[in-house]
């Protein structure tokens, strides 16, 4: 798994998809009989509550396959549930930093 941006442009994801064919043959070369998978994480959704659809993957990724966005990259490495988990306690550490994070960046707000 790499995780990625959340908006590359079309370049990007060719080499990106060079890397994961290139992991595939490394370990195939070593592992011939295993099986392996490969793909690219989106840890957010810009677009939400609009699924993840980037222009730049057509053609370039099975998104079935190849690419994890948002819920589903979250619920793969933490299970069921495991996406509204961490929103809750991203928003519950938001909440109570908050006065400090203003405070700190009020600073470069007012230069």
């Amino acid at each position: 798994i790499e995780i990625k941006t959340v908006k590359p442009n079309v370049g990007d994801f060719k080499g990106y998809k060079r890397t994961l064919l290139e992991w595939v043959a490394i370990y195939l070369a070593r592992f011939p009989e295993r099986e392996v998978r490969t793909c690219l994480a989106i840890p957010y959704n810009p677009y939400e509550p609009k699924p993840y659809e980037r222009w730049t993957l057509r053609r370039m990724l099975d998104v079935q396959e190849d690419r994890f966005a948002e819920k589903g990259f979250w619920e793969f490495l933490g299970g069921e549930g495991a996406y509204p988990q961490l929103l809750d306690a991203l928003e519950q550490a938001g909440i109570e930093l908050r006065s400090g994070l203003d405070a700190y960046f009020g600073k470069y707000a007012q230069a």
